[in-house]
């Protein structure tokens, strides 16, 4: 049986890199997520205001928002649509989702559907950089 060395350099070199990055990535992962509701939030807005619809009005789109949660220090989580308790806020299911006597029209689905590839896009590049220990 022969002894194998191994030189654990690079190893404690990756250590001290993501101890210094995960920090500044947990930062800036929250950013990432703030960005997204935002955008989200204002397609979504702007996908109601062109709609045209008489029964939405203009008072409909100004009720959507977004709240940002932390559910612990790596998990940032989005909820994004219409305040119920503004005027015609309760009116966003019945937009969205549609009834029995009127057809979705996924208005919130089309901005998520356009920010999805930005998102991932943008949590992709994190993880790089945070693995990127070799510069």
């Amino acid at each position: 049986m022969t002894s194998a060395r191994f030189d654990m350099s690079d190893v404690r070199r990756l250590e001290r890199h993501l101890a210094r990055s995960i920090p500044r990535i947990r930062r800036e992962a929250r950013r990432v997520v703030v960005r997204g509701a935002i955008n989200v939030k204002q397609d979504w807005r702007a996908n109601a205001q062109a709609s045209g619809r008489k029964h939405a009005g203009r008072l409909y789109p100004r009720t959507l928002g977004y709240d940002i949660a932390g559910y612990g220090p790596d998990i940032w989580a989005a909820t994004i649509g219409p305040d119920k308790g503004g005027p015609q806020g309760p009116l966003g299911a019945i937009l969205e989702y549609g009834s029995v006597h009127n057809p979705p029209h996924r208005d919130g689905g089309r901005a998520l559907d356009a920010e999805l590839p930005r998102f991932e896009a943008q949590m992709e590049l994190l993880a790089q950089r945070g693995l990127a220990w070799w510069n």
